[in-house]
């Protein structure tokens, strides 16, 4: 197989990602019921606890701490803290969701040459951040060229890597 520069360890899409938690059962309670996401089978070989969740294209592993009450408590929701975003159909629809939940969150925008993204973030039960926005109305434009796209997944089959410039050394 060629080795790719815009792609060298071939990868193909994100798989899941992992969080460690005070409690996997409130946890998934908060994935499943906030996010929609649903539990699966995970490996009973694992010699530890925690659950996997699935959706939206991504799978979520939860893993029990071994020392949940020395876990640190975020309380302050900061935007610039390290996050999961989801693409959303309604900003309206989810911030009414999030007030009915009485979950506490705060909202942000981003404005890029006339286009405003909408954000909302809040923490799941460990203090992690969610981002739920409407990011789609910013497209994604590749720094090295190649034609602006939009970000979500159903746009995903256009964007495509510029093709990379072949580099032949002749050599004298």
């Amino acid at each position: 197989m060629k080795e790719s520069m815009a792609n060298p360890l071939h990868l193909k899409s994100l798989n899941h990602i992992s969080l460690i938690c005070r409690s996997v059962e409130e946890s998934i309670n908060f994935y499943q019921n906030v996010l929609g996401f649903v539990p699966i089978r995970r490996p009973g070989s694992f010699d530890f606890d925690g659950a996997w969740l699935f959706g939206y294209g991504i799978g979520i592993h939860l893993l029990q701490s071994e020392d949940p009450e020395n876990m640190p408590k975020k309380t302050e929701i900061n935007p610039k803290d390290n996050h999961i975003s989801f693409q959303c159909e309604s900003m309206g629809a989810v911030e009414k969701k999030l007030k009915e939940m009485e979950l506490k969150y705060k909202r942000s925008m981003v404005e890029e040459g006339g286009i405003h993204v909408d954000q909302l973030f809040f923490h799941d039960p460990d203090g992690f951040m969610i981002e739920i926005c409407d990011c789609d109305n910013l497209p994604v434009v590749p720094i090295a060229g190649g034609m602006a796209r939009a970000c979500s997944l159903v746009n995903l089959p256009m964007l495509q890597q510029p093709q990379q410039p072949q580099i032949r050394v002749i050599q004298q």
